[in-house]
């Protein structure tokens, strides 16, 4: 019985191989349809002996595993195939040996195949391209950070639910005896102190009190992965999120929803449309959700949306306690802050559609390959 079906494997394999487009629907009905020759050998297992049964069985389910396989990869091969002729002609051309060589040294080779940037690669590029344009300097911090960058510093209480080990991924290791417990980031919020003593230590301020001479600018775009304890058609475990953060002199809000507005408009296109809902951040103060409207329903409402509008993340003005933790004086300063999910804000782009996020993340080549 083995020995059938490691010949009926090889001979299948060989079909395969050398298969036409208008052979290989015939190969698969040979072997694996009602009456295939791999399905009646299958059809003869529990009339083995009882000790040959589950070798045998497990044989035959790896034989059915790979011609299924080879015969999916076979199909796509002839449909790229049919989609460009010039590709299929190189592909069936046939090797005529010369007198003199055994290799025709004038004869096309096969060109490997063209990969191309993940969805989430070309978001993460747009997005900085748009963002700089008006200003903003790319950064990023890391993604294992103390308590103090992701917590502490944002305003946040001891006793937070966030600080919590079913909301934040914390690494066993020991902790800062100044900045805390270890932990995957889990927003890029924590680049926000990072970036104020960065841009600090470059023009020379003093560390002994509060900034407070004229001129201070900071206009920062951190994007870098993220980690919470979520998973859903909306929400992974691992994400890409983009921050930005402005601080200066007379900082307002009429400033956030100029610099939201011209990112929506440039992102999602002229039609679609954002609010903003008053909220609460720890490290924001006033503080606000931002909606846009549903790209896969355009408002009307559907699985993804719910309600024809689409969380995108928070926003707000830099609370002076934040700014306090940068050693920057918030009676000179003031700023303000976003945060949104790069493959959010992604599945809303114009004309995808994409409406269950962890399709970014199944390694399924025929969606990939479509972008």
């Amino acid at each position: 019985m083995q020995e059938t079906l490691i010949q009926i494997k090889n001979e299948a394999m060989s079909m395969i191989v050398s298969a036409e487009a208008d052979e290989i629907e015939q190969i698969y009905i040979s072997f694996l349809g009602k009456k295939g020759k791999l399905t009646n050998a299958m059809k003869e297992i529990p009339s083995l002996p009882i000790e040959e049964r589950s070798e045998i069985g497990r044989l035959a389910n790896e034989i059915k595993s790979t011609l299924e396989e080879q015969i999916k990869d076979k199909r796509m091969e002839l449909k790229k195939n049919r989609s460009n002729p010039a590709q299929e002609e190189k592909t069936n051309r046939k090797y005529i040996p010369n007198d003199n060589s055994p290799v025709d040294i004038t004869m096309p080779g096969n060109l490997p195949p063209l990969g191309s940037l993940h969805l989430v690669t070309q978001a993460i590029r747009e997005i900085t391209s748009i963002f700089e344009k008006i200003g903003f300097t790319r950064v990023r911090y890391p993604e294992v950070e103390y308590d103090w960058y992701a917590f502490g510093s944002l305003n946040f209480p001891q006793n937070h639910p966030a600080r919590d080990d079913w909301e934040t991924f914390f690494v066993d290791l020991p902790a800062d005896s100044k900045k805390g417990n270890i932990l995957l980031t889990p927003h890029t919020s924590s680049g926000q102190v990072r970036e104020m003593e960065r841009v600090l230590k470059n023009i020379g301020a003093r560390q002994d009190g509060l900034y407070a001479e004229p001129g201070l600018s900071i206009k920062m775009l951190n994007i870098a992965k993220c980690y919470r304890r979520q998973s859903d058609v909306s929400h992974t475990q691992m994400f890409h999120q983009f921050e930005g953060l402005v601080v200066g002199e007379n900082i307002t809000i009429a400033h956030l929803k100029g610099v939201l507005e011209y990112f929506v408009k440039s992102y999602f296109g002229e039609k679609r449309t954002f609010r903003i809902r008053p909220y609460h951040f720890q490290f924001t103060e006033p503080s606000f959700e931002i909606d846009i409207s549903c790209g896969v329903c355009m408002g009307r409402g559907c699985r993804l949306c719910k309600g024809g509008w689409l969380e995108m993340g928070g926003s707000g003005m830099v609370h002076p306690n934040v700014l306090k933790a940068g050693n920057i004086d918030p009676d000179k300063y003031t700023g303000f802050a976003f945060g949104w999910g790069v493959e959010r804000v992604l599945m809303m782009k114009e004309g995808l559609k994409i409406d269950d996020l962890r399709l970014l993340y199944s390694n399924d080549l025929e969606f990939l390959e479509q972008f």
